[in-house]
């Protein structure tokens, strides 16, 4: 099988760019490895700079008739004391909310729209086991295709396949690992009348809760120190309705819905990037070249701000047979400044906020957080962080003739 350009991984960032390349005029196979895109607990927090980039397609409308519910304020509560924290209703763009989307709803989306070209050929059931190197230089991955072993040549490889990435591990480049205090178990419990219609957040000594509001139900995040999910399922469910009824009064009537601990999964919280995304004839974004903080719930918008940037760089030079080894590395200078700059922005959350409850000490609310209550307009920075990063990303290829 021969293609312009071979995606790893069917994800946010790789479904992207599959979408916008093919869009373009680029012939694309993207490989993903399961046969459908439904997996709990995914990333489902679609940001203002995303939908700018739905808005700029033409496609918002017909996206937000998607079921989803939107969150547009933000309020943590520290102890005893509440803090609004953030505000997106006055961001200046077509949606000012985030859109609470199943991540599927969300890739089956990009997948019908690439089916449109006929430049775009996705392949589930399929799984690159490693690249195909030339050389010096990477021509395509050794796959397999329902079952069946297939070598997929490529002018381009991209890796898209998140942090366990394959393509990463098999082209051994060097990870910087930045750390974090914290894992993640997730859990849902049920929305009732009269819930509040905003995300929460509960910050106490030793324990953190977060809750979003996904319309029918909460998902719910109940933040752990690095490393203690042995000791966490060993104290066994009890402890943990304890803990959720003392952070979260309201809910105490319905933390009966977690009946064993199967019911919280782990997702172990990482935060690192490779300082090199590219090879000759490879490209890594998304997860693969960074790991986010779930802090802010920015990742998947971050993988699909890489994956515009790609397709802005890369369609041209793909689509003439001309790609070079700079247009890869100007992907990377394009990204890497808002990716840096997110981690450390995450880090500094992690390091005063976080790891500050989890340690059990006393807790104090830092007076960055409570400027926001005595200047309601400094909510406006948080909100535009979350919303739409540090540097957003705008489509600028057009539908090939």
């Amino acid at each position: 099988m021969k293609t312009q350009c071979c995606i790893v991984g069917g994800g946010p960032a790789g479904m992207m760019l599959g979408f916008l390349l093919a869009r373009a005029g680029v012939e694309v196979v993207v490989l993903e490895k399961h046969g459908d895109f439904l997996r709990d607990f995914r990333g489902d927090t679609v940001h203002p700079s995303t939908l700018n980039v739905m808005h700029e397609l033409g496609l918002l409308d017909e996206f937000l008739k998607l079921p989803h519910h939107r969150i547009a304020k933000f309020t943590g509560q520290f102890g005893s004391t509440a803090l609004p924290i953030a505000d997106l209703t006055h961001l200046k763009v077509p949606a000012p909310f985030i859109a609470m989307m199943p991540q599927w709803d969300f890739l089956d989306f990009l997948a019908a729209h690439g089916k449109k070209y006929p430049a775009f050929k996705l392949l589930m059931h399929s799984e690159a086991h490693d690249v195909i190197e030339e050389g010096g230089r990477v021509v395509g991955v050794h796959a397999t295709v329902n079952g069946a072993a297939e070598d997929i040549r490529a002018d381009l490889v991209v890796g898209a396949d998140g942090r366990h990435s394959t393509v990463r591990e098999r082209l051994r480049i060097p990870v910087h690992d930045i750390g974090a205090p914290m894992d993640v178990l997730w859990f849902c419990l049920a929305h009732r009348e009269g819930d509040p219609p905003e995300l929460l957040g509960r910050f106490d000594t030793g324990s953190i809760l977060v809750m979003i509001d996904r319309g029918d139900y909460w998902q719910c995040a109940y933040v752990i120190p690095k490393g203690s999910a042995d000791k966490v399922r060993a104290e066994g469910i009890e402890k943990v309705r304890a803990t959720i009824a003392r952070l979260m009064p309201a809910f105490a009537d319905r933390v009966g819905e977690l009946a064993t601990m199967d019911d919280l999964k782990l997702l172990t919280v990482g935060v690192d990037r490779l300082e090199r995304w590219w090879k000759p004839g490879v490209l890594c974004i998304g997860d693969c070249a960074h790991t986010m903080s779930p802090i802010g719930g920015v990742g998947i918008n971050l993988a699909v701000q890489d994956a515009v940037a790609a397709s802005n760089i890369l369609a041209a030079p793909l689509r003439a047979g001309t790609l070079k080894d700079s247009d890869l590395a100007a992907v990377q200078s394009r990204r890497f400044y808002p990716t840096r700059a997110t981690q450390g922005l995450q880090v500094f959350l992690q390091n005063r906020i976080i790891a500050r409850a989890l340690s059990g000490g006393e807790l104090k609310v830092p007076l960055f957080l409570r400027l926001f209550r005595w200047f309601p307009l400094m909510r406006r920075f948080p909100a535009r962080f979350m919303a739409l990063g540090f540097q957003p990303e705008h489509v600028q290829t057009t539908p090939a003739a």
